[in-house]
């Protein structure tokens, strides 16, 4: 199919997830807009007509990257249940780790984005995704799940890093065997919840019940 004949927002979609994909496997010394070109079945023309420059589809990836992990984070229904709330959370990033690889690794590390300068608010996009799961984590406090002087700002950091290392590790294939990536997820989400004040029991029916209706 010829670059003319392509639905213009096509166009700039195939360059971002080739562009996320290059990244994610060679990391910037492999990411040309003649190479990003070839790969989109475009025209390097149509690579700063809809970017500009290099650096600025970088910043694009990550900007549509934070926006794609957003709309799967904020289509998760306020819970009367708040622990059952947060694992949900937990398995939304997770599910999105698996279905947007190259985009995960773009977004929290996996692929290095040296040469390509990020602006402050480029890098807020990601503190923002912690809102989700902070907001959850308040509300644990509030309904007494959690311990009244527990520090949500802490909490969602140290949840983040847990999911964040959980993703990699799964990735790379550690994860085999009789412990699985999913079996992990849940019993690490509820020994959170225990290690910040829920009760194990408690723990136990909200994590099942959050993570039996995660999104896919």
């Amino acid at each position: 199919m010829s670059t003319l004949k392509r639905d213009p927002s096509e166009v700039r979609r195939r360059l971002l997830s080739e562009a996320a994909r290059i990244l994610s496997e060679g990391g910037p010394a492999a990411l040309s807009a003649r190479r990003l070109a070839k790969e989109a079945e475009t025209s390097t023309m149509a690579v700063y007509t809809h970017f500009g420059s290099m650096p600025e589809l970088v910043r694009a990836l990550t900007r549509e990257g934070f926006a794609r992990f957003l709309v799967r984070v904020e289509a998760v229904p306020r819970s009367e249940d708040p622990v059952a709330e947060l694992a949900e959370l937990c398995g939304v990033y997770q599910a999105f780790a698996r279905v947007e690889l190259d985009v995960y690794a773009v977004l929290f590390g996996g692929a290095t984005l040296v040469g390509f300068t990020l602006t402050d608010e480029d890098r807020a996009m990601g503190v923002d995704v912690l809102r989700h799961p902070r907001d959850a984590i308040r509300r644990c406090i509030a309904a007494g799940r959690f311990h009244p002087d527990a520090d949500p700002d802490l909490l969602v950091r140290q949840l983040f890093c847990q999911m964040h290392g959980l993703a990699q590790l799964a990735h790379a294939g550690y994860l085999i065997g009789a412990h699985g990536p999913d079996e992990v997820l849940a019993a690490m989400t509820r020994d959170f919840a225990i290690a910040a004040g829920d009760s194990p029991d408690a723990a136990v029916r909200s994590v099942t019940e959050g993570l039996d209706r995660r999104i896919s």
